[in-house]
This record gives C-alpha cells, sequence and structure tokens, in this order.
C-alpha cells in the first residue's frame, strides 16, 4: 500500500508504483480523500486517525484481509504512520519516506516544535526542493499532473491538510510501534528542505532505529524512481519472505495431517485385514 503526498495523488508517483511492483507484489495506490478526485473527508473523521480509516476501509472493500507493507511519502507517511498505530493486525512493516510527524525544527540555536515553523519559512524552502535543472525537469510535470487539478477541484482540502501536516506529531504512536516490534524504516533526503532534519531525527528516535539518509530532496524519489526502487528492495524482500512462510506454514501442517491420516487408515486396514485373516 502506497500512500501519496500533500496535494498530489496517484498519477504523480506512477513511475514509483513501477519500480515497487517490479519486485513481483501487487501495489495499490489511492488518491487520498480530498485528492485527484476523491471526494473530502466527513467534518467529523478529519484527522489523520479518519485518513487511516478510510485506508482500512478501502482495504476490506478490495477484499485484502492479509496485513500490507504501508509506504508513506510525506503527509501519506503520516497517514501510514496512524494507520499501522490504530489497526496494527493490517500491516506487516512500515517505510516512511521523508515523513511528517516529527515535529521539531531548528530556528537559529533553538530547537522548535514545527508548528511554530512560519508558512513563509516553508515557502522559502519549497523552490529548492525541484531544483537543481536536471531535477526539475523531471519533478515538475508529474507534480503539476496532479497538484494543478487539485487546486481547482478541492482548494479548501489542501489548506486544511497542511494544516493537519504541520500539526503531526507521532512520536508517541512510533514508540508503540516500536515496543510492539513492527518492522519500521525511515528514509530522508539531505537536501529536504520541507522536512526539516531534525524532525527526521526525531521520527528515528522515537522509532528506535537508525534511519536512512539518501541524496536528494523532499521529492527525490520522484526524480529518481529507480534508485528509490533500489532502496526499498530489501524491506519488500523480506516481507515477501516472511509472507511466504506464513502460507506455506499451514500447507505443511495440512500436508502433514493428510499423512497421518492416511497411514491411519492404512494401518487400521491393515488391522482389519489381520482379524478378518484370524477369523
Amino acid at each position: 500500500m502506497f500512500l501519496h503526498g500533500w496535494a498530489l495523488a496517484q498519477h504523480t508517483y506512477r513511475d514509483v508504483v513501477e519500480r515497487i511492483a517490479a519486485e513481483g507484489v501487487r501495489v495499490v495506490a489511492p488518491s487520498l480523500p480530498g485528492f485527484g478526485g476523491t471526494g473530502e473527508l466527513p467534518a467529523p473523521s478529519f484527522s489523520l486517525s479518519g485518513y487511516a480509516d478510510w485506508v482500512v476501509d478501502l482495504l476490506d472493500a478490495l477484499g485484502i484481509d492479509e496485513p500490507v507493507v504501508l509506504v508513506g511519502h510525506s503527509f501519506g507517511g503520516g497517514v501510514a504512520t496512524r494507520l499501522a498505530h490504530d489497526h496494527p493486525e493490517r500491516v506487516r512493516s512500515l517505510v516512511l519516506v521523508n515523513s511528517i510527524g516529527g515535529s521539531a525544527w531548528r530556528s537559529g540555536d533553538t530547537l522548535r516544535s514545527i508548528t511554530e515553523r512560519p508558512l513563509w519559512d516553508w515557502g522559502l524552502h519549497f523552490p529548492a526542493d525541484v531544483w537543481p535543472i536536471r531535477q526539475a525537469t523531471r519533478v515538475l510535470p508529474v507534480i503539476a499532473e496532479d497538484l494543478l487539478p487539485n487546486l481547482i477541484r478541492h482548494p479548501r482540502a489542501l489548506v486544511k491538510v497542511a494544516n493537519l501536516a504541520r500539526r503531526a506529531d507521532l512520536r508517541l504512536e512510533l514508540e508503540t510501534m516500536r515496543d510492539r516490534g513492527l518492522p519500521i524504516t525511515i528514509i530522508w533526503a539531505a537536501r529536504d528542505g520541507v522536512i526539516p532534519r531534525e524532525s527526521f531525527e526525531a521520527l528515528c528516535v522515537a522509532s528506535g532505529v537508525q534511519g536512512t539518509v539518501v541524496e536528494g530532496s523532499h521529492s527525490w524519489l520522484l526524480a529518481e524512481p529507480d534508485r528509490f526502487g533500489e532502496v526499498i528492495t530489501n524491506d519488500v524482500r523480506v516481507a515477501k519472505a516472511a509472507r511466504d512462510l506464513e502460507l506455506g506454514e499451514p500447507t505443511e501442517r495440512r500436508r502433514g495431517i493428510r499423512r497421518v491420516r492416511s497411514l491411519s487408515r492404512a494401518g487400521a486396514d491393515r488391522r482389519s485385514g489381520d482379524r478378518r485373516a484370524d477369523g
């Protein structure tokens, strides 16, 4: 299950999804509520938990009842974290890519909550996220394909979700999942001006993982989907091996039961034949 970032939708990530699917797995990449033509969440459900519940309802509608590898980028990482926390039986492992939720930002020498980061500072760093020119020529067209329609269809939703993302603090949820033993991978790009390093490090501390730093900006996986596929290959393969093991154990058990029953029937037949011969 792949969950997209703010203001985007599944079209933006088509190359990313193809790289994951190349590992021989089924990938579900929905447009979250308020994006890509999907209607907004009802006001009472508008929260990260509400988004997580929506994804679980989608899994149910698709008939997917086994645990998933849950991958979330940016805002989608916040939804993924909440889903893994609220519905642990639905998640096999969690992969956070330049994710919200660390709630830490440095202003000068002072470490602050990211909710205190002014909007102009976010905007100041955004242009740097799509440059240099080689990256911009690749990233801007795929972002525009979803961003512009979303601005037209759901402008209010973009603002609401942006504020939801700014306020997200998911460190306690990650600590809980760490204690549960859920496999968690956290990836961050060294030139990310949207998610500060302090926020990434806070996620890592809460999760008890070292974290992986790659070269690039907030949208690095859009610029280099092949490299993204390489980075998460191990997560996908480990999950596939765990799934195959789980599916294989009942099969072997059933074979063993059938074999025992066959031997029992054969033994019973022999004993019955012996009794008839004695008679």
